[in-house]
């Protein structure tokens, strides 16, 4: 299914009062579930301060990540909108898709992340010039994590 798609799925669901949405399209099948915000905050807050302080080593590179989401160099942030592997280029030895200083046109792919064995195109929203690529090739990525500027 593609992301559009999924995006699309997204704020139907968003906007309606439904609180589940299954949809299947041949063999492939799309779920989607509302969780009140409020539960997600409450809940993740205690965890993301209670790791730090039991100094778990996972917890630490999460640690050193939030601080840098403000030094962000200004311009558009594109997310992920998914968790998953992020790959830079097509295969292993390809050159990625984009480089820092490189115009892109929206709709242009920056890259792909790979989910349950699905490779998922990350595409430019917008038009400009790539001001920073915040993952490394094979790093896991989380939902809504900073991945690409583009001023």
């Amino acid at each position: 299914m593609d992301l559009r798609k999924i995006k699309k799925l997204i704020d139907l669901l968003e906007e309606s009062n439904l609180a589940e949405l299954e949809i299947k399209e041949g063999e492939e099948v799309v779920r989607l579930s509302r969780v009140p915000k409020g539960g997600v905050t409450v809940a993740a807050a205690p965890v993301i301060q209670a790791a730090p302080v039991a100094a778990a080593p996972v917890a630490a590179p999460a640690a050193e990540a939030a601080p840098a989401t403000p030094a962000l160099p200004a311009g558009h942030v594109v997310k992920a909108p998914m968790v998953g592997t992020f790959y830079a280029s097509a295969s292993p030895g390809a050159p990625a898709f984009v480089k820092i200083g490189q115009q892109v046109k929206a709709g242009e792919t920056l890259g792909i992340i790979e989910a349950m064995k699905m490779f998922n195109q990350i595409e430019a929203d917008v038009a400009g010039t790539v001001q920073a690529i915040l993952l490394e090739n094979g790093q896991p990525v989380e939902f809504d994590q900073p991945m690409f500027v583009i001023a």
